[in-house]
């Protein structure tokens, strides 16, 4: 149990250094993400960009199970 917690928290923490690089493909603004914007408030929801991030992740999680 521990090591799949220090696993994840290591995934997490590379994702995080890396997202600055990543926001740069615009991965986080794909045609298909939801934004609402009203006067000073900002809704947000990438659903796409999930959808994506669920596919690539569910791939290398499997061959890395493989």
């Amino acid at each position: 149990m521990a090591r799949i917690l220090i696993f994840t928290g290591l995934i997490l923490l590379v994702a995080g250094l890396l997202w600055p690089y990543v926001a740069k493909l615009g991965l986080g603004h794909l045609p298909g993400d939801i934004e609402f914007k009203r006067g000073n408030t900002t809704f947000y929801f990438p659903i796409v960009t999930s959808i994506v991030l669920s596919v690539v992740l569910s791939a290398v999680l499997w061959l890395i199970g493989r």
